[in-house]
């Protein structure tokens, strides 16, 4: 039996496959307590996904794109690579969303169909060249850049972050969309390429469209298969296997045409057998707007979907149970005051591989919070969401909240305005002090900082603290810094001719470090010599 050594630089590389870069020479305040113990150190190269943002002549989108500063961001990347770049550019191609400008509108089903078909059968055909142009790129760490696009044939970006400006790089993505079947706020935080994603709260309603977009950022074609999930499980599908995403482009997919059949809750499980995608879903209701759905955090026996607004008119939960277990949830609300189980609605059954919805109605009455789900017996995986519903009749507008992860170092979401931001900070377990740092705005301001402590088993909502002289948006850091686990999102709020325009967006940990072996330890690998 031969014995290689496997050096600390090899080491690295090998790492760098899957978690992204890290850098070899540690910085001072480098995490290396224990003796021979693994360090912490900045990633150097972040990517990020942009979805196509809207099919509406009339949309206006902001793009905010920051690398924030601090633990684990751009002040403690290493001296030798104090370097970088921070650019999102257009892809090479973006297919025509197959509704059209008119697309939301449910008398076009059967054109939508068809179209939608053919948009797939495009995808393997289109042609791919130069990498797109430049849309946006970051000047200084810490301080936040924006650019505007409009209409509907804004395509899809792709972007990269190196050295100082990959930790915790995030773009923001906001449109706004005034009239029409996609009325409404849209917004997500662009996304990192995967190949596994779960969107638990999709439809194939016919008051529904809702579009899974596929974004491939690499030099060579993804194939990526679409399942769909409802209340008795996998929902026949002859057209979502097998789908191609050339290189560097975009692809929607109606998820109507995947299926005959029409289902109010679906949960949609994207993966892929070839590279790597960025997914998100954008849903829009005939009669409540539209917004996108990120995916739902990594499956797990108990979630929290934080963030639910003090007047919200209507909730509704979808859970999906990935693995082979039902799962048995108990279903409690975190408030400002503690958490309390609502009267009638203390439990939730989800059977192995099929979907489960609970309506909520009002559920917060008039106090912001957010929903905990734990397993009343055995533990069992699940990926969940929230519809949101704000107003009432002609005048309804909805979001989504997924469950997500609790922050372990940092999170950081962009395009915060003077008004109509609000950050719920929620603790389901022990109490928790939070610091959070307003950036400096776009076009000016100064950073200002502010702690909060959140109660034990509470949701915090607060209005943070705007950045001094601010001038454009700005972006929120959060940081724990003591206490237990602790879940974020931020509510973006532009009410538009009387219709309470909002969208949610969830805070999971920015995964701005990486452990890196240090440098006097050798790895060993063993090899049988065959």
């Amino acid at each position: 039996m031969n014995r290689t050594s496997l050096s600390l630089i090899a080491a690295a590389t090998a790492l760098a496959a899957v978690t992204g870069f890290a850098s070899l020479s540690a910085p001072a305040d480098a995490d290396t307590t224990a003796a021979g113990a693994a360090a912490r150190l900045p990633v150097e190269r972040t990517s990020q996904l942009c979805p196509a943002p809207s099919v509406s002549d009339v949309a206006e989108t902001t793009y905010t794109s920051v690398t924030p500063t601090g633990k684990g961001g751009a002040d403690s990347a290493p001296a030798a690579d104090a370097g970088g770049t921070a650019e999102l550019k257009e892809s090479t191609v973006t297919l025509a969303d197959p509704g059209g400008a008119d697309g939301d509108k449910a008398d076009d089903g059967k054109k939508d169909d068809k179209e939608g078909e053919s948009a797939q059968d495009d995808a393997g055909k289109a042609a791919t060249g130069e990498d797109g142009k430049s849309f946006m790129t970051l000047k200084e760490p810490g301080t936040p850049v924006s650019a505007e696009a409009s209409g509907a044939t804004s395509p899809a970006l792709v972007g990269t972050a190196t050295g100082r400006f990959a930790p915790g790089w995030t773009t923001q993505q906001t449109t706004t969309v005034t009239v029409g079947g996609a009325r409404g706020l849209l917004g997500m935080t662009c996304t990192a390429p995967d190949t596994d994603f779960w969107f638990p709260g999709a439809s194939t309603e016919r008051s529904r469209q809702d579009y899974v977009h596929l974004t491939n950022p690499d030099d060579t074609v993804a194939i990526v298969d679409i399942e769909l999930y409802g209340a008795d499980g996998a929902v026949k599908s002859e057209t979502g296997e097998g789908i191609p995403v050339p290189a560097r482009s975009s692809v929607p997919v109606l998820l109507s045409t995947l299926t005959s059949e029409s289902a109010p809750n679906v949960t949609v499980h994207v993966t892929t057998r070839a590279g790597r995608v960025g997914a998100a879903v954008r849903a829009a209701d005939d009669a409540g707007g539209s917004d996108w759905l990120t995916a739902s955090g990594a499956p797990a026996g108990s979630v929290v979907l934080p963030g639910i607004p003090k007047d919200a008119t209507d909730v509704r939960l979808v859970v999906f149970a990935t693995g082979s277990a039902d799962a048995d949830l108990k279903v409690q609300l975190a408030t400002p005051e503690g958490t309390i189980t609502p009267a009638g609605l203390e439990s939730l059954h989800v059977k192995s591989q099929m979907t489960a919805a609970l309506e909520l109605a009002d559920v917060t009455k008039g106090e912001a919070g957010s929903l905990v789900l734990s397993p009343s017996g055995s533990p069992a995986p699940v990926v969940a969401a929230l519809r949101v519903v704000r107003g009432k009749g002609e005048k309804r507008e909805i979001a989504f909240i997924p469950a997500t992860a609790p922050i372990t170092a940092r999170a950081t979401v962009a395009d915060n305005r003077a008004k109509g931001s609000t950050l719920s900070l929620t603790a389901p377990g022990a109490a928790a002090k939070v610091r959070v740092t307003s950036s400096p705005g776009t076009e000016g301001g100064e950073p200002t900082v502010e702690t909060y402590d959140v109660k034990a088993r509470s949701t915090l909502a607060v209005t943070p603290k705007a950045p001094a002289g601010l001038k454009g948006a700005y972006a929120l850091t959060v940081e724990p810094e003591s206490g237990g686990p602790v879940h974020a999102s931020r509510t973006l709020e532009l009410p538009e001719d009387g219709v309470p325009m909002f969208t949610v967006q969830t805070l999971p940990d920015d995964r701005g470090t990486v452990s890196v072996p240090r440098a006097r330890e050798d790895l060993s690998i063993l090899d049988d010599g065959k």
